[in-house]
């Protein structure tokens, strides 16, 4: 089951790709529809074909949308969640041979596309919740328990180093 929560910029960004299929692409291929469909015969028109399966798959996605935005709770930072890990931070993580990850902790709405991003429903992200710079947490993957240090938690938009 996927969590219902989602940061301000991640309601925002479903929002706007909302907003651009229905307002822009949308009346697009619409008005390509209509284009082919004069053409004549549908049954071996390509174009006709295509377009309207473009057509209903906006259409699915922005049902999809619709339903989304009004189930998802918007979960803004508070100062009170500084020095420990909760929806929304940055967190630099150490393994034992040293190597570090950075990631942000965000719904599920939001991985999509990022690399820098996990879900609050995958294992690492449940592993991480409240723990403070410098404690150790262990995390079961399909090669065996692998055991992390926080090194750093940051809240905000960006990445630390970006700032």
């Amino acid at each position: 089951m996927r969590t219902n929560l989602i940061t301000p910029e991640g309601l925002e960004k479903l929002k706007k790709e909302l907003d651009y299929l229905w307002r822009e692409y949308r009346p697009d291929i619409t008005k390509k529809v209509a284009w082919a469909a004069s053409l004549g015969d549908r049954s071996e028109n390509a174009d006709y074909k295509e377009n309207k399966r473009l057509l209903r798959q906006i259409d699915s996605r922005v049902r999809f949308l619709r339903k989304r935005i009004d189930a998802v709770k918007v979960v803004h930072y508070a100062p009170a969640q500084d020095g420990r890990v909760f929806f929304g931070a940055w967190v630099v993580i150490e393994d034992e041979q040293g190597a570090t990850r950075q990631f942000r902790i965000v719904g599920p709405d939001e991985i999509y596309g990022r690399t820098d991003y996990i879900s609050i429903d995958a294992p690492m992200a449940r592993a991480l919740l409240k723990k403070e710079e410098g404690d150790e947490f262990s995390v079961s993957t399909p090669a065996g328990t692998k055991t992390w240090f926080v090194v750093s938690i940051h809240y905000g938009e960006t990445p630390p180093e970006n700032r």
